[in-house]
């Protein structure tokens, strides 16, 4: 392979086991070119028997499908994998024996890092301060306090989910509703999404709260919003923890006759593509572009350090975004 492309062995080795070494592009491809040509796929076996490692990354999300900001990272992580000779394991965390078994597998050693994106309470705070005092490499997309040894990144979703629900009331909205997830809405104290809705509310004197869950699926959200929409005293507003309940609340406004945002105005979270082709045009609180990148470089800048880096903490910026349903 290194005759037919004109390189060392030692280029070959650099290009086609992913270490982050200079090459050139134009040398990179003449090696990618030849190992396509010749067939040749690398042996993960023997290699992770050499290195003691998996080549593998462990990605754990709380679902498997249907949240499109889980697909965006999914498919950043994959990208950069499949760049650097490492392949992916997803693992589902849907419940708390499920979130047990993840940080079993990863504890077992099924991948050399993990990235982490578990919303609600299923992975708990000392199962993931466990998994990371092993020295796995990890990064954590989460808002809880406290974690250490590995990176973590956080969102503004209090403040910007305040700033909503403020955006509402300053266009003369009094009856706001909050359509949360189940974990958000069934808590002892309000955090996350719902505790920016309150903050707002109490920041401008607004006693009445109208809180329910549904944001789980749009089906629900469907559903939630058909009962609140037809009830006597029926909101004249809708707050959605996510632009997938958001643009049901749409649709459901719609069937029953109401206009939005005349009678009833709607914003979600997430700033989702599909805000853009609603009628109208969603309003939402969330990142202006959904890119992934610096998010899995800080793994994969943890598993090529020589020497363990040290936590890193890095905020994403969200932005409310006005359009026509609000």
């Amino acid at each position: 392979m290194a005759e037919l492309a004109n390189v060392s062995v030692a280029t070959v080795s650099y290009v086609l086991s992913g270490r982050d070494r200079p090459v050139a592009a134009e040398t990179r491809k003449r090696v990618l070119d030849a190992a396509r040509q010749l067939g040749y796929t690398p042996n993960q076996a023997a290699r992770s028997l050499r290195k003691r490692r998996t080549q593998r990354i462990g990605l754990v999300l709380s679902t498997l499908g249907g949240v499109p900001t889980d697909q965006r990272l999914a498919t950043d992580l994959h990208e950069m994998a499949d760049a650097r000779g490492y392949s992916v394991v997803t693992l589902a965390v849907y419940n708390e024996a499920r979130a047990k078994a993840a940080i079993d597998v990863l504890r077992g050693g099924i991948a050399d890092g993990a990235l982490i994106n578990v919303v609600g309470d299923h992975l708990a705070h000392d199962l993931l301060a466990g998994l990371a005092a092993t020295g796995l490499p990890m990064v954590v997309l989460s808002n809880d306090s406290g974690l250490e040894g590995c990176d973590v990144v956080r969102t503004p979703e209090v403040e910007a989910s305040a700033e909503a629900v403020e955006h509402l009331l300053a266009g003369g909205r009094r009856r706001i509703a909050f359509m949360g997830h189940r974990h958000e809405v069934y808590r002892d104290r309000p955090t996350g999404r719902l505790l920016g809705y309150t903050t707002a509310l109490e920041r401008h004197g607004a006693d009445q709260r109208i809180v329910t869950a549904g944001a789980d699926d749009r089906v629900a959200a469907y559903q939630t919003a058909t009962d609140l929409l037809s009830s006597p005293e029926r909101p004249d507003a809708i707050f959605a923890a996510s632009d997938r309940a958001a643009i049901s609340a749409i649709w459901a406004a719609r069937d029953l006759g109401l206009s939005v945002p005349g009678d009833v105005a709607i914003v979600g979270v997430g700033n989702i593509d599909e805000g853009l082709i609603t009628k109208p045009q969603l309003s939402t609180v969330g990142p202006l572009r959904h890119d992934y990148t610096d998010v899995v470089g800080l793994l994969f800048d943890r598993l090529q350090a020589e020497e363990p880096l040290p936590a890193r903490e890095i905020v994403r910026s969200w932005t409310l975004v006005r359009r026509g349903s609000s």
